[in-house]
């Protein structure tokens, strides 16, 4: 199904269908905003299920940085297992854990990705994932 009209639980407005509908046809991120308790989240949910594609979510904080949606190194468990025999050091990939827009980028298939609480992070937080979500691509810097 390419279209959304709502589901069983979900009852969606015009105006939110077509919404939907330009930002599938354009490939495109639909942003949307509201005070909290409106049903964002249960959108993105019922986005989701209407469409039959995967949903990642992303609770941002205050102290959340941009790439961390995209993935995570984690040099400590490389330096652990250098120090102490772990597992193969040379093989960074192995130490690289995808984030939800990561995971989302690797889909086949278009998925919908909720960014929740992004208002709670830096101003800057937004911006430094335009090029990211312009390309549906990102860069891995430690390979």
């Amino acid at each position: 199904m390419n279209t959304f009209q709502g589901t069983k639980d979900y009852v969606s407005s015009p105006e939110l269908n077509q919404a939907v509908a330009c930002a599938l046809v354009l490939g495109r991120p639909l942003l949307v905003k509201g005070e909290p308790g409106t049903g964002k989240t249960l959108l993105a949910g019922a986005i989701s299920e209407a469409l039959e594609r995967p949903l990642f979510r992303w609770h941002v904080k205050s102290t959340s940085k941009a790439q961390e949606g995209l993935y995570h190194y984690d040099v400590v468990a490389r330096l652990n297992d250098s120090r102490f025999g772990g597992g193969d050091v040379h093989d960074l990939r192995s130490y690289i854990r995808m984030g939800p827009l990561g995971m989302a980028f690797q889909q086949t298939a278009p998925a919908v990705v909720l960014v929740d609480e992004i208002d709670k992070a830096d101003p800057e937080f937004p911006n430094d994932l335009l090029r990211e979500l312009d390309e549906i691509a990102f860069t891995i810097t430690e390979l």
